[in-house]
């Protein structure tokens, strides 16, 4: 009785004979599954209904009746910059920030109230008062203040509140920035799912193809039953990757749908291609655009100003208040503009000056407090402006780096992806002639799945080091 191997080799010269037509139907079937060359496979020609709710679905404000929204990335960008919470947060702080620098603006300026007041005085039964603060046992004002408070400390607080406004403003722009990179991510991130599920169905197809194959094979005594189990094992596994490949875009796209839409729509379309041409800045480019205006270093300069000027308002509290107000209107015993005193006509109307000077004797230290806790917070204040200005410098080189290095890895990653698939026709052929084994096939066919996944990764790597590039130089490289 002959072995596995006997068989084999005795049946060696009728495999290359015999069943060529069963392995020319079945590397027929495996390349019109377009298994791709590195590059995506062409899309089929858009029939004209198609292309028409795509122009309808152009705008994400308007789709058409039950057709989904297309979204391209800068309008994935927009939807993000509305409805993304941590983001808005950020833009009310700076808005806060803004009003509050207002007020301390406000603050400078003289200030007009009225005021309308009846005041009641016990009388000491003589005409008189028995309250000497008081004129008359009935009293009635109603006149206008103007009020003009004078210090160093108003003014440096006003300074101050506009140093944070600022810092508050480029923070706002810091976060706009990181929120461009959290976009990006999520967005190529569901366009790379897409491409994955595609490569894991030709994948599992290609899986139950080969087992067809091996099937037939046996039947016609060409392979040991060994091959079968093999394929079969191999088609198993290839369901499942394209079961979580399904299950991998359906949270890639539901991350994006959280991210952009406040009433969680998930029907929609991946405009940008991931695979599109982007090119890397040159490097004297980016390192100019990021080393002007960089919001991060905005950011720590306001701060430390704002801090010095809390130095100074501190300060002032050694400093004498100068405060002025003027009155105008009546102070009398009737409600009235004018009053009879003896048959005579007479004016209540009037007006008053007062000014008082506060000058700080003694306050148990606590001036002296204050001073020492705003030196403490500028002091900290700086050595975050050092930090973020070496941090910058750091990041300057680290990112280009990183998206320098993603550029190049791409190349040989499509490289890779290209030569798999090669691999895989050139193994599936010698196994049909019955030079290889079934296991360089299963090696073949997981390596190009490898392959085609880490293509696919290495696109969505490259995107987002494009996108953080963005976060220093505020430039969105796009195609």
């Amino acid at each position: 009785m002959q072995t596995t191997e006997q068989f084999a080799q005795g049946t060696k010269f009728d495999r290359k004979h015999h069943f060529g037509l069963i392995g020319l139907l079945w590397t027929a079937g495996l390349l019109s599954g377009g298994v791709c060359r590195g590059q995506q496979p062409e899309a089929p020609a858009p029939q004209p209904d198609r292309v028409a709710r795509q122009k309808q679905a152009a705008s994400p404000g308007a789709p058409a009746p039950g057709s989904p929204v297309r979204l391209t990335l800068e309008q994935a960008l927009a939807l993000a910059r509305k409805n993304e919470p941590t983001y808005q947060s950020v833009v009310t702080a700076a808005g806060v920030a803004r009003e509050t620098r207002a007020q301390a603006r406000d603050a400078l300026l003289p200030s007009v109230n009225f005021t309308t007041s009846d005041l009641y005085t016990q009388s000491n039964g003589k005409g008189g008062v028995r309250f000497i603060a008081n004129n008359t046992p009935h009293e009635y004002t109603s006149q206008g203040n103007v009020h003009q408070q004078l210090d160093l400390a108003s003014w440096e607080t006003y300074r101050s509140q506009a140093a944070l406004a600022a810092a508050a403003k480029a923070k706002a722009e810091v976060a706009a920035r990181g929120l461009v990179v959290t976009v990006v991510q999520n967005y190529f991130a569901a366009a790379a799912a897409e491409k994955k599920l595609e490569s894991a169905s030709r994948t599992a197809d290609a899986g139950e193809k080969f087992l067809e194959l091996t099937q037939a094979l046996e039947k016609g005594g060409e392979v040991a039953h060994s091959d079968v189990i093999k394929a079969d094992l191999q088609a198993q596994e290839r369901r499942r990757q394209l079961q979580e490949a399904k299950l991998g875009l359906l949270n890639a796209r539901l991350d994006l749908a959280v991210l952009l839409f406040p009433d969680f729509n998930d029907h929609f379309e991946i405009g940008d291609d991931l695979h599109g041409n982007v090119a890397l800045p040159p490097q004297p480019e980016f390192e100019s655009q990021a080393a002007q205006g960089n919001p991060e270093i905005r950011a720590a300069l306001a701060s430390s100003e704002a801090a010095a000027h809390d130095v100074s308002a501190a300060r002032a509290g050694y400093l004498p208040v100068i405060s002025l107000d003027y009155f105008y209107g009546i102070d009398a015993p009737q409600y009235a503009v004018n009053s009879s005193i003896a048959g005579n006509k007479v004016s209540n109307l009037g007006s008053s000056a007062v000014a008082s000077l506060n000058l700080p004797i003694w306050n148990w230290g606590a001036t002296q407090s204050r001073v020492r806790a705003a030196e403490l917070e500028r002091d900290q204040a700086k050595r975050e402006l050092s930090f973020a200005q070496r941090k910058l410098l750091a990041e300057m080189r680290s990112l280009y780096s990183e998206a320098e290095t993603a550029l190049n890895e791409l190349a040989g990653l499509q490289r890779s992806a290209e030569l798999s698939e090669e691999s895989l026709r050139l193994t599936t052929m010698r196994y049909q002639g019955g030079e290889a084994t079934v296991l360089e096939v299963v090696d073949a066919q997981t390596t190009f799945a490898q392959a085609s996944a880490a293509y696919q990764d290495g696109a969505v790597r490259y995107r987002v080091a494009l996108a953080n590039l963005q976060t220093l130089t505020g430039v969105l490289t796009t195609p």
